[in-house]
């Protein structure tokens, strides 16, 4: 993978460090972060997403997800294995990992469980209304405001009702 240099981006924009230090933190990351346990991540439907995640052989009190800000962790720490057993050939991986997904924002953890080997993690974006896009109605600049006045009539009713 290439590397790119992303200091340009820093001498001539304003307000735009986030997205560049993002993108450089994904390039670093993409080529120290361990390929295990495999994944997916899957569109599921407008503004829904799923990450699923091999994890065959953990229990579910193994497992912990965390969401700090931005960051979404999957731990699994694999309680000590009795040696009493003696494999001859040991191809189901069960040692411990801790994998990052970085999360847009707006992005929230919808709800996780597991299903045969699979954790599955659900997420929403969900953009707050005053983020969205909005129609702004264009007025009449030669239209006076309107204030309603009170007849003559009313006016002396209500004058000598108060004295």
């Amino acid at each position: 993978m290439r590397n790119f240099d992303f200091s340009p981006l820093y001498r001539s924009s304003i307000g735009f460090d986030r997205v560049a230090s993002l993108l450089d933190s994904l390039s670093r990351t993409e080529q120290s972060q361990p390929s295990y346990p495999p994944y997916n991540i899957e569109l599921t439907g407008e503004d829904h997403y799923r990450i699923s995640m091999a994890v065959a052989g953990f229990d579910r009190s193994e497992l912990t997800i965390e969401v700090n800000q931005n960051h979404l962790t999957v731990a699994g720490q694999k309680a000590a294995d009795d040696d009493s057993r003696t494999y001859l050939h040991r191809g189901i991986a069960a040692r411990n990992f801790e994998r990052r997904f970085q999360l847009a924002d707006h992005v929230r953890v919808d709800a996780a469980n597991i299903e045969n080997g699979l954790l599955h993690i659900d997420l929403v974006r969900e953009v707050p209304e005053s983020v969205k896009p909005r129609t702004i109605e264009i007025g009449n600049a030669t239209a006076q405001p309107r204030v309603e006045q009170k007849s003559s009539e009313n006016a002396d009713k209500d004058s000598s009702q108060a004295a």
